[in-house]
This record gives C-alpha cells, structure tokens and sequence, in this order.
C-alpha cells in the first residue's frame, strides 16, 4: 500500500468517525423521547417503575429529550409529566436547580442566561464535540481532507460556465521633457 491509500483509509475513518458521533446523537434524543412515553404511558396505566431512577438522570433524560433551552421549572413540569416522584423533596425546584449547576459545571449541559431577569436562566443539552485526541500530524491531514471535500462540494454545487475574457487595456501618455 503507499501513502496515498493510507491517506484515503484515514479520510474515510474520519468520515465513519463524524457520522457515528452524530447517529449516537440522534440515538441518544430517540432514547430520552422513549423513555418519556414510556413513564408517561405507564403512569396512564396505574403501573409502578420496577427500577426506580433518581432526579439526577431524569433531570439529564428530561433536559436532554426536549431539544431546546429549559428553565428549572420547565424540567420539574416535565419531571411531573412523565410521572417522577417528587413528593420525597422538601423543595423540589431547589434539587432541581442544584442537579443543573452541577451538570452545567461538570459540561454535560449549557447555562443559558436569559436578559436581566435573574429568574429565567435556562439550561440546555450540550451537544458538543466528543473530544479525541489527535496528533498535529493527523489534525492537519483532516484540516487538508476538509478544505478539499469544501472545494468539491462548491464546484459540484456550482457548475457556471466559466466567465468571459476581458481585455485590459492600458492607457499610454507621453510624458514631456522638462
């Protein structure tokens, strides 16, 4: 094999790699959504979890299944709806405001400030990269692999007749002598 199909099998790893992250994203949405039917539907059906679940992952299933920014009421009206129990706290919203800043703090989710009313912060999943470590090496090739998958992209996209030749035509003056 020479460097060139290596290079090809890298490029395609990495594209395996990015399609993989985001299937395990839609996945992980899909479960979240499930999992709410599947409490609401049971909690219809007079039925009691067999596996009890605590406010920490149901907070992170509620948050993470709704898809946009939620306020910690939001999550304890959604924690409500799927039938969790939060009878056992004191003060509900108050558990539910430190399970968030601890998952914000620990990046699982974002803090979302809403304008100057302290009140209406919202909180959403974090979706962001999964970090992998990489050598320069290999980061450069996937910057090159990039540039040049964009360059293709935008040539098959645009398929313009190329433009006109246009003379450029100088003007010449006579200079005169002093």
């Amino acid at each position: 094999m020479t460097t060139d199909d290596y290079r090809r099998a890298l490029a395609t790893a990495i594209r395996e790699y990015e399609t993989l992250g985001q299937q395990r994203q839609d996945i992980d949405k899909r479960l979240a959504e499930v999992m709410q039917t599947i409490g609401t539907l049971s909690r219809l059906c007079g039925l009691v979890p067999t596996v009890p679940i605590g406010l920490t992952d149901a907070c992170r299933l509620v948050v993470r299944g709704a898809g946009v920014p939620v306020t910690p009421a939001d999550v304890r009206q959604r924690l409500q709806a799927i039938g969790f129990d939060l009878s056992k706290y004191a003060n509900d919203l108050a558990a539910i405001h430190t399970i968030l800043k601890r998952l914000n703090d620990s990046g699982e989710l974002r803090f979302l400030p809403r304008g100057t009313d302290p009140g209406k912060h919202a909180y959403m999943w974090n979706h962001g990269p999964n970090v992998v470590a990489l050598g320069s090496d290999i980061a450069a090739f996937m910057r090159d692999a990039n540039l040049e998958r964009e360059a293709m992209r935008a040539h098959e996209e645009r398929e313009l007749p190329p433009p006109a030749i246009t003379r450029k035509t100088t003007r010449v003056t006579k200079r005169s002598k002093p």
